[in-house]
């Protein structure tokens, strides 16, 4: 399996299009940013033949689903978004997002790709429940989760040891299919 269906949603200032082998320098570039790589669980740097890997193992395997997030406004890609851990038989999948180019922060972008990949997963794979984990500090992600419809469901304390030592409670949100 070499390849994947290109699927593209669209809302008023975005795009979503599945993501190609060509996009790899853009994940690593935006993944491995310091602004991006602080609210991820996992901090390392990620590595060309880890997302390559992730591609092979996860995304044509149809594991997860990952799309690329273009700006309508500049016709650029701005980051990414998927769906992972896809559990058929409960219907549910973990979401998450990042956006790597730091102009497009703060623009609405990520709740709009929020909200088209939620739809997705409910329309399309046919989930009833999408969750997040969130770093209980991220106050500005998690108002835009909530933006797009998800939910607090509870806080793990000191859930994740960072690289410097410390511990970080992490937020756990969902979104219910109500259809």
């Amino acid at each position: 399996m070499e390849s994947i269906e290109n699927i593209g949603l669209e809302a008023e200032n975005v795009i979503l299009r599945s993501i190609t082998l060509e996009d790899t320098y853009n994940i690593l570039k935006w993944r491995n940013h310091p602004s991006v790589k602080k609210n991820f669980c996992l901090q390392e740097d990620l590595k060309e033949e880890t997302h390559l890997a992730w591609f092979q193992n996860k995304i044509l395997k149809r594991e997860v689903v990952q799309f690329i997030i273009i700006d309508k406004t500049s016709n650029q890609p701005v980051g990414s978004t998927y769906l992972r851990d896809i559990d058929h038989k409960n219907h549910k999948a973990e979401f998450g997002i990042f956006i790597g180019e730091e102009m497009a922060r703060g623009k609405g972008i990520g709740t709009s790709a929020t909200k088209l990949i939620v739809q997705y997963g409910f329309e399309e794979l046919g989930l009833h429940k999408i969750y997040l984990r969130v770093f209980t500090n991220n106050t500005s992600a998690i108002k835009a989760y909530e933006k797009a419809g998800f939910v607090y469901e509870g806080t793990a304390k000191d859930d994740i040891r960072l690289p410097n030592g410390n511990y970080q409670d992490i937020t756990f949100m969902s979104i219910i299919n109500k259809a």
